[in-house]
């Protein structure tokens, strides 16, 4: 049977649309224009139901003060509220991809409201001469205006679980920190042995990369709160009620519970592209860290039998289809792909944040898909490393302390008592021999066994500065 349409008209001329769809004429002619990604925007369900949250708090703007029916305004909000609980999900079609700096999106989301909307009024889909995409909807709104509120808001709510998973993760580092407190080994520089540390202090330093980067992603989202509804097309106000700016931003502040302000300066935050590229650098700094504790853990997992050996990541699968027992760290290898990826959502964020041509930048969506690719990307390989990764490691706590014992740059602790040229040669023999610093400076020093015996403990020379490895409560 052929499918029932509508018929609805623009700008450019008439367009049939499915009778059985909730989106009208543009959404429709975005989807025939832009097939390039194949991703619609209904994969970010933050913008989404961020959109719908922004609609209705100018909905009720509108409404307070008398700019549209308050009928009208009750149908609308309903048909936000509908949305915002994640109903009408697959009504949003409109490639992530899109030309006209998201004004797709705006007006997918105002059909959508206006169609539900009607049905929710009694009337018809398509009925728009009593509740109109445009004049009642979108009233006193611009694309340029209510697409980035909505993308800050789908920011801060899509953060909240990555500065979760990041918590997570360090509180995994620091359980695994504690349970090898007193654990020696080798510290490396250059991939080269060192001086002694703890395993304890190693895996520290991971939980407290975790910690810098939760307090980072807290200082980022007071910067995404700062929004300019009523600004309309440029950021001059045309076309919105001179009180629809406070009275938007009020209604959004209330519903959202966030402390959103207006934009001091409309017009430069029309095109002040900051928040944007202070949440990717610090999704990306975040990327970085996690990468490091992802290779770190690689090297230390390598062997085992001609490897460093320090410790074991759990086996989670056949490492090969030729070498028998051959198991790789897959989840490390996985974790880092993601890192790469995250990688390149910085640069795609730089360089469309600093396209702002005059009044506007016009690429917004691209922005916000990457940006909600990259941090929902990272969420799920934090989760996947601390679960299928950091919790089941062990450690070879007998190779870390024979490390430790037998490194021959300890020999650099007796510096002081005996010169440095004489504790290279004593570096050297112990390098050639195999044979411990403690051994050979016993035979070529006059140096009390008692004080070589103190001077080279490993667990002493770690805990220089103090023990860095603290209870993960304290953290």
């Amino acid at each position: 049977m052929a499918r029932a349409m509508r018929v609805e008209h623009d700008c450019i001329g008439t367009l049939d649309v499915p009778d059985d769809v909730y989106w009208g004429i543009h959404t429709q002619r975005a989807i025939g224009n832009f097939t390039v990604s194949g991703i619609a925007d209904s994969t970010h369900p933050q913008l989404i139901r961020a959109y719908a949250t922004v609609k209705r708090a100018c909905a009720e703007a509108n409404a307070e003060l008398g700019l549209i029916d308050r009928a009208k305004a009750r149908a609308i909000i309903a048909a936000c509220l509908e949305i915002e609980s994640g109903a009408l999900a697959d009504q949003f079609p409109v490639d992530v991809l899109q030309g006209g700096a998201g004004t797709s999106t705006n007006m997918n989301m105002n059909e959508v409201i206006a169609n539900r909307a009607l049905e929710i009024a009694g009337h018809r889909r398509g009925d728009y001469a009593f509740i109109h995409p445009n004049d009642d909807v979108n009233h006193s709104q611009s694309t340029n205006d209510t697409y980035p509120a909505a993308c800050k808001l789908a920011l801060i709510d899509a953060i909240g679980p990555l500065a979760e998973q990041t918590r997570a993760l360090g509180r995994a580092f620091h359980d695994l920190a504690d349970r090898h407190a007193d654990d020696v080994t080798i510290g490396r520089t250059q991939l080269q042995d060192a001086v002694p540390m703890t395993y304890g202090q190693e895996f520290h330093a991971f939980a407290s990369f975790m910690k810098a980067d939760c307090m980072a992603l807290e200082h980022v989202v007071p910067q995404l709160m700062s929004l300019n509804l009523g600004a309309t097309a440029i950021g001059t106000g045309i076309c919105a009620d001179l009180r629809f700016r406070k009275a938007a931003t009020e209604h959004l502040a209330r519903i959202s519970g966030l402390p959103v302000t207006a934009a001091p300066d409309p017009v430069a935050a029309m095109t002040d592209m900051s928040a944007y590229i202070a949440v990717s650098q610090t999704v990306k700094n975040l990327a970085i860290h996690l990468k490091k504790a992802a290779d770190d853990l690689r090297l230390l997992n390598s062997g085992p039998h001609d490897g460093f050996n320090d410790l074991n990541v759990p086996a989670r699968q056949a490492g090969s289809s030729i070498m028998p027992g051959k198991v790789n760290p897959v989840i490390p290898e996985c974790v880092d792909q993601c890192c790469f990826m995250v990688f390149g959502m910085d640069t795609t964020v730089t360089w469309a944040a600093s396209e702002g041509q005059l009044q506007l930048n016009a690429f917004d969506p691209v922005m916000i898909h990457a940006l909600l690719d990259g941090i929902d990307l990272m969420t799920r390989a934090l989760a996947m490393f601390r679960e299928r990764c950091v919790e089941g490691i062990t450690v070879n706590v007998e190779v870390g302390r024979r490390y430790a014992q037998y490194s021959p740059s300890i020999a650099a602790t007796l510096n002081d008592e005996i010169g440095y040229e004489h504790a290279v040669d004593i570096a050297k023999e112990a390098s050639v021999t195999g044979r411990s610093v403690r051994d050979i400076a016993g035979e070529r020093t006059d140096l009390p066994a008692s004080e070589l015996d103190a001077l080279l403990d490993p667990i002493t020379l770690a805990r220089r500065l103090g023990q860095t490895c603290r209870e993960h409560r304290d953290a």
